[in-house]
């Protein structure tokens, strides 16, 4: 058996109205429905019933961490759509982070819970080097005078 993909995630937070605001203003995911406090969201051209899910933590156990996900990657389909994120994010204060992978170009950010997620743009297969560098710092300038800032992700 082998899986297909990931068809979505969903995130324990503590008010899950506002980690969808968040959500929405970041990565431009739309509400697809909601069940009391549980929302339930996608981005605009996917195929899923829901990408993410926001239920309320509450109780006790609410804000611990420890042994857990680490993170959340969601993919973009070009440079040009990188680096909007990257200036949106930065204006949220939710950008904690940056990377080029050598396979991809990442951006690191937390929602308002702390929860880290990663915007990526995927190297397309032709593009691809064995003896590039990798986790060096990020050079999205370099790297859209290189290949243009409308060259699709591998993905897309």
């Amino acid at each position: 058996m082998a899986t297909r993909g990931m068809r979505h995630a969903v995130l324990w937070v503590r008010d899950p109205a506002a980690s969808a605001a968040f959500y929405e203003q970041a990565l431009g995911l739309q509400i697809k429905t909601t069940m009391g406090d549980a929302v339930f969201m996608s981005s605009p051209d996917s195929g899923t019933d829901h990408d993410l899910g926001l239920f309320k933590a509450d109780g006790p156990k609410a804000g611990q961490r420890g042994i857990g996900l680490y993170h959340i990657a969601w993919e973009i389909g070009t440079l040009a759509e990188l680096v909007e994120a990257k200036e949106r994010l930065t204006d949220m204060g939710a950008l904690v982070g940056e990377n080029n992978h050598g396979v991809s170009r990442s951006l690191y950010c937390q929602d308002p819970d702390g929860i880290e997620f990663e915007i990526m743009w995927e190297l397309p297969l032709d593009l691809l080097d064995a003896d590039a560098p990798s986790n060096i710092p990020l050079d999205l300038d370099g790297d859209i005078a290189r290949w243009g800032a409308d060259r699709s992700s591998r993905g897309a």
